[in-house]
């Protein structure tokens, strides 16, 4: 069955024999992470995920990101994937489309935590979990997402479980019972998408919580159908409608890595945007240094492409033709989005606070943004992006890339993932110690440094 096998590769693997390549990709990934984490904090966002975590208390076993009392470690979990999330700026597998950290670091630093492992430990319930998480949703690309499930809250619970049993000790028979138990946890709705709330946000909490309660109940004996995966009521079938090959989940295990493809966001949106994100940036760009400035008032129209299974998350009814009706809404407008970029010249987190969405000049541009869906053999967070903006002079400029950046194919490297994380955190000397902390970790006694200088920086920046 493919979670036992899952299970006893986790339950077998030597960080050691990871790829350093590897090694050092998930150590980014829980860099950017945590600064998305400490990101919201700072901003005030991700508040009542962060408040009910708090409020559950429980035994002084984890601490979420930025705070110095410590909760149960589920609650812990909880928090620290609510937060991971808010601002939508988390990484992002491209096959799987599946935010993979969001879902396994909040276990991974809670569980860490709680029974004090080393980071050479938690950095292998790291990768485990992160591997784990890409397999499973790479299986069925955009599977769940079309069966208006967000692929993400599907596959975290089992990707959490998973890394929280190993720091907890468990074999592969607690690790398969762990899979299949997470597995009854899985969900995650997109109605989100048609009214503008945020519920979406909680999605990696949930997952992370039931993470970690799925390791632990596996640990007290409680039993999960190995068969959760595959199974006629299992979770591909079930949740995506679908017969998959178990050889496309644990196929080349230990030899190809999922996880070294996750791309990190340049954008704090939808990763479904970011190639015309970025092709309308190419195109302005190209237009400077052609000598032509342009300005919104001179915009006739902007063409773009866009990936058919793109087109009903972040162009759907209303988009481009109302401005967003809240500040999350606007992370899934791809045309007020763009909109935006044209007007301001960059897409960042401020891009999208309540006085930027209000705005009636930007809410017009967006109204001259044009789809046009065109398929493409990629996934669609890999696709291409093409945008061509005619101004009122009937001149064309044309923008495209191969694909976004942040991506596989155009990756950041540790000093673009360290200067987003800075951007989030605040250039102060805890902030730049928690780097090196982060970036160290395989070699540290604990994971405690990381999250003792994530409430210094929190403190260091509360008004």
């Amino acid at each position: 069955m493919t979670a036992r096998r899952l299970a006893e590769w986790a339950a077998g693997l030597d960080v050691g024999a990871v790829p350093e390549t590897t090694r050092r990709a998930a150590l980014r990934h829980l860099l950017d992470g945590v600064g998305n984490g400490i990101g919201a904090r700072r901003r005030d966002q991700g508040g009542p995920g962060l408040a009910v975590a708090q409020g559950l208390g429980g035994p002084a076993q984890a601490h979420p990101l930025g705070d110095v009392t410590a909760i149960s470690a589920p609650a812990a979990a909880y928090a620290n994937g609510v937060l991971m999330h808010t601002l939508d700026f988390d990484d992002t597998h491209a096959g799987a489309l599946v935010h993979p950290t969001t879902v396994v670091a909040p276990a991974v630093l809670a569980v860490a935590e709680e029974v004090d492992a080393t980071g050479a430990q938690a950095v292998t319930a790291l990768i485990a979990g992160l591997e784990v998480a890409c397999r499973l949703g790479a299986a069925v690309p955009h599977g769940f997402h079309a069966r208006g499930l967000h692929a993400t809250a599907v596959v975290g619970p089992l990707a959490g479980a998973l890394a929280a049993g190993l720091l907890y000790g468990a074999d592969a028979d607690a690790l398969t019972d762990a899979l299949g138990i997470a597995a009854s946890s899985s969900g995650g709705l997109l109605e989100f998408l048609d009214t503008g709330a945020n519920t979406k946000t909680l999605h990696p909490g949930n997952a992370g919580f039931a993470g970690v309660l799925a390791a632990r109940l596996a640990l007290a004996g409680a039993s999960g159908p190995e068969s959760v995966l595959e199974g006629r009521r299992g979770l591909y079938r079930a949740l995506a409608d679908r017969d998959v090959d178990p050889d496309v989940v644990v196929g080349e295990l230990g030899t190809r890595w999922e996880s070294a493809s996750i791309g990190i966001k340049p954008y704090p949106s939808c990763q479904l945007m970011h190639a015309t994100l970025d092709a309308v940036g190419r195109a302005l760009a190209d237009a400077r240094t052609s000598g032509i400035a342009v300005s919104a008032a001179q915009i006739a129209s902007i063409a773009v492409d866009v990936h058919p299974d793109s087109v009903a998350i972040v162009c759907g009814p209303g988009t481009g033709t109302r401005g967003p009706r809240s500040v999350y809404d606007a992370k899934f407008d791809l045309p007020w989005s763009v909109a935006a970029l044209v007007h301001d010249g960059a897409v960042t987190v401020d891009t999208y606070d309540e006085n930027s969405i209000a705005r009636p000049e930007v809410a017009a541009t967006a109204g001259k943004v044009e789809i046009s869906t065109v398929p493409d053999a990629r996934p669609a967070a890999d696709a291409k992006g093409r945008a061509v903006i005619t101004l009122l002079d009937g001149v064309e400029i044309v923008g495209e890339v191969d694909c976004s950046r942040g991506t596989s194919g155009n990756p950041m490297d540790h000093a673009a993932v360290a200067e987003k994380f800075l951007a989030n955190t605040g250039d102060g000397e805890p902030a730049r110690n928690l780097v090196e902390v982060v970036t160290g970790l395989a070699d540290a006694p604990s994971v405690h440094p990381i999250l003792t200088l994530a409430a210094a920086v929190v403190a260091g920046h509360r008004p």
